[in-house]
């Protein structure tokens, strides 16, 4: 109950790097194994999908989120956090500045038997909002800042993510301590 209250939205971060514990809590939190009997997770998704795959972008470079081995792996040695061009947000925020952004990434690969994008979009949209607002409650019990953003340059961000053409980004979370 404390963490629902607690919830909120915040645009304003310290650049203070987090402590790999609660990097490592962050990232179970989000999506992680909660079962290990059947494999399933924190978050629920359509079908069992688990279409959505979390990509971690630092300063020391972009990792994907392992679930089963509940580790980062790394994918390239550039940070993509303080590329303006992706990352469009007013001037008047300070989410550059915060030590990860999740990027969330639909693998349409993983959608069997959906017969259209319109479908896909919408699973998969749904499917992201169950993950981020694990990192918002988590956030909350930690007295972390986050704000998920949409209003970033996709097309930019996926070819410097060097994604395929079935990986689509559905949304972008800054994480890091309040300002």
């Amino acid at each position: 109950m404390q963490s629902l209250k607690e919830r909120k939205t915040s645009r304003s971060f310290s650049t203070r790097k987090l402590p790999i514990e609660v990097l490592s809590n962050l990232m179970w939190a989000a999506c992680g194994i909660n079962r290990p009997d059947s494999g399933k997770r924190t978050a629920p998704s359509a079908v069992n999908w688990q279409e959505i795959d979390v990509y971690v972008a630092m300063e020391k470079g972009l990792y994907v989120y392992d679930v089963k081995a509940h580790s980062l792996q790394p994918v390239l040695k550039k940070d993509l956090r303080k590329n303006t061009t992706t990352f469009l947000q007013p001037s008047r925020s300070s989410v550059a500045g915060a030590p990860l952004q999740l990027i969330y990434v639909a693998d349409y690969s993983k959608m069997s038997f959906v017969a259209n994008d319109e479908d896909k979009k919408l699973y998969s949209a749904a499917d992201t909002g169950f993950i981020a607002q694990n990192v918002y409650l988590y956030c909350a019990s930690e007295g972390l800042a986050t704000v998920v953003r949409g209003m970033v340059d996709k097309d930019d961000l996926s070819k410097d993510m060097k994604l395929l053409d079935n990986q689509k980004i559905i949304l972008v979370q800054a994480v890091g301590y309040p300002q």
